[in-house]
């Protein structure tokens, strides 16, 4: 004759029958851990692309997000009704299960010290990704394409005199 399990009886000696511990203990026996780590989430590209262009478009010298060219089209992007301005302008990211690695490319206003906007967009990034995200950032490289000289008109300003 086989012997078969009490099921009043915790397998735990420890743990009290009937208080809050041992209703823990059985929910995680019967669904496999908590509510919370049941499952995967995944994070796209284009989540972690408009985080990083956000965090870094908040930090004092970024002037504007991308090159020349990619500005320029995205002044007439943003006339075009429905078009809408574009966060991840100079934002590509590469996610994978845990960590992700972000390249920015970055105009600064003429005067600043680049190292110094650098390293800030850098902290402000990695720290509003994984706040957000969870992920682990590996690395910002960031680009300076280009700086915003004072008296020099913006992308947006010259597309937009050319329109009559």
């Amino acid at each position: 004759m086989t012997e078969s399990p009490q099921r009043n009886r915790s397998d735990d000696p420890g743990s009290v029958s009937g208080g809050e511990d041992s209703r823990q203990h059985q929910l995680a026996k019967r669904g496999g851990g908590a509510p919370a780590t049941r499952g995967r989430t995944t994070v796209a590209d284009g989540v972690v692309e408009k985080i990083a262009g956000m965090a870094a478009r908040d930090v004092g010298g970024v002037h504007a997000m991308g090159s020349g060219m990619s500005r320029t089209f995205g002044a007439v992007r943003d006339r075009v009704p429905g078009g809408g301005k574009s966060v991840t302008r100079g934002v590509k990211a590469e996610v994978g299960e845990s960590q992700t690695a972000l390249d920015l490319e970055i105009v600064v206003e003429y005067g600043v010290s680049i190292s110094d906007v650098a390293g800030e967009v850098r902290e402000n990034v990695i720290a509003a990704v994984e706040r957000m995200t969870g992920l682990e950032v590996v690395e910002v490289n960031i680009a300076v394409s280009d700086v915003k000289l004072p008296d020099e008109e913006d992308d947006e300003d010259q597309s937009g005199s050319r329109v009559q």
